[in-house]
């Protein structure tokens, strides 16, 4: 894929996360606890929980309070009957959006979710309808300066799948989620450390979003799935345009 930068139009709320950081710690902490059920309490082992635990520390979570939440889910503990569901849709005009969630109610998810969506212009979807667009993979981005044959060098062994150009210059590398951990360990010790990383949905095209009121409408859809308790996370293939991004910074 062409070098776009993706992290400014899927992480397009950074400077509001700090505003809600206790719903974003109690999604990382089900994104925790869930990664350990499935995959062990032991980050090497499990890509998952690895990637889950990186985040959380971005987050600047505890790592007392992150192992609490490993060791639940790792022992089974009660309380744990968190299923994950994934929800697709449209958004306006059509823009593909994926909506993953954790619930102990999927009746009162999806009716959540469908209300989402019909209040800002879109639609839920059924499944498939959009999920063939999607592609789950881990991306880091590098810091100004890396080269791609430094990058190169540093990765070899844990075998990206692809290092890209972004539009300003920056490289991202893409992996495969199992690879993601490994990935990340090679750039650290090379002193390439990633100024963002993340494992999520990313889309194969972006449709490109130059209207101002679109872009806004867009956003506020993806906004209220996000605040959403049982919504983890939210993809959509929506490129902004630089006015767009401009707008949401005043």
């Amino acid at each position: 894929m062409a070098g776009h930068s993706k992290w400014a139009n899927i992480k397009h709320r950074k400077a509001a996360q700090d505003a809600k950081r206790g719903k974003i710690f109690t999604k990382l902490i089900r994104e925790l606890t869930v990664a350990a059920r499935h995959g062990g309490g032991e980050p090497n082992d499990n890509p998952r929980l690895r990637a889950a635990i990186d985040k959380a520390l971005a987050n600047n979570m505890t790592k007392d309070t992150i192992q609490r939440a490993v060791d639940r889910g790792a022992g089974n503990s009660e309380g744990d009957d968190m299923e994950e569901v994934v929800y697709e849709g449209y958004g306006p005009e059509g823009v593909a959006v994926m909506v993953e969630a954790m619930t102990d109610n999927r009746n009162r998810t999806v009716s959540e979710v469908r209300h989402a969506f019909n209040k800002q212009g879109g639609n839920l979807g059924t499944t498939g309808s959009v999920a063939f667009m999607f592609h789950r993979q881990g991306r880091l981005t590098l810091p100004e300066g890396a080269t791609e044959e430094a990058a190169m060098e540093a990765t070899l062994e844990a075998e990206p799948e692809e290092i890209e150009t972004l539009e300003d210059g920056r490289l991202e590398v893409v992996t495969s989620p199992d690879s993601f951990g490994a990935v990340k360990d090679a750039l650290v010790e090379a002193g390439l450390e990633p100024t963002a990383s993340d494992v999520g949905l990313y889309p194969d095209n972006y449709a490109r979003i130059e209207d101002v009121e679109l872009g806004q409408r867009i956003i506020k859809l993806v906004d209220r799935l996000e605040d959403l308790d049982d919504v983890q996370n939210v993809y959509t293939n929506a490129d902004f345009a630089d006015a767009i991004m401009d707008e949401l910074q005043d």
